[in-house]
């Protein structure tokens, strides 16, 4: 296991802690990415048997939480770590519960499969596995940057936020439009609604832990980040009747 990014430490034996710390956050990582798009795959295939196992895997991403926490505290009474350590350290157990929460998303998009499977695809949801794909790689890239220590590579990340809301702002309006036009499918548009959600905190959950990644690595903080003012709630003019 080699997660190293950094000059070596004179004990190379906190070195290994810490290549612990960062290969659990990486496995965490590419656990919560693989349930997001496993998740919206069974949505998009009607797989209710996927869905299913989905729920039951989120218990493995909370395992590694709790594995996270427990070595970082470990290494922190062990070492009594300064300065750019204690700053990765402590961002590790934050990012930790980041992916806990992204996985808890991914668990929720899986329990809506069997209701949604239970009437005719709705058009706008066609937009949500684009949504699905852009987050992940979000949050794979900011996990990466957490490895690298790259601030600029979690700049990029923070800055991809905005087109997720733009995703989830335009199928917001979609899905209301349709429901207005075909009222009989109000409960699963509703739904789709609720995942497109999910899906647009699970960037909010990237982008935080990106910004933790650049206060890690370079000490300061990063200015916060901008939102469009209630974009995703603006009216929306009911179709006119031919």
């Amino acid at each position: 296991m080699t997660e190293q990014s950094g000059p070596r430490h004179t004990l190379y034996s906190y070195d290994d802690e810490l290549n612990r710390i960062r290969h659990l956050v990486r496995q965490s990582g590419e656990l919560a990415g693989k349930q997001i798009l496993a998740a919206v795959d069974a949505m998009v295939r009607r797989d209710l048997d996927a869905a299913l196992a989905i729920t039951l895997a989120d218990e493995r991403i909370d395992q590694l939480q709790a594995e996270t926490e427990q070595q970082a505290i470990s290494t922190i009474g062990r070492r009594a770590p300064m300065a750019d350590d204690l700053r990765e350290i402590i961002s590790a157990i934050k990012i930790a519960g980041e992916l806990e929460r992204v996985g808890d998303y991914a668990k929720n998009i899986a329990k809506r499969v069997p209701v949604i499977a239970e009437t005719a695809s709705v058009e706008p949801a066609i937009i949500i596995p684009e949504i699905a794909k852009l987050v992940v790689q979000m949050v794979d890239d900011a996990i990466r940057a957490y490895i690298d220590r790259d601030a600029e590579l979690a700049t990029h990340v923070i800055q991809r936020d905005r087109a997720v809301d733009d995703f989830y702002n335009s199928l917001f309006r979609s899905l209301l439009v349709y429901m207005i036009e075909n009222p009989q499918q109000t409960t699963q548009s509703a739904h789709l609604l609720f995942v497109a959600k999910n899906l647009e905190r699970i960037g909010d959950h990237a982008t935080n832990i990106a910004e933790m990644v650049y206060y890690s690595a370079t000490g300061a903080l990063i200015s916060a980040r901008e939102r469009p003012p209630g974009s995703a709630y603006q009216a929306v003019t009911a179709p006119t009747q031919e």
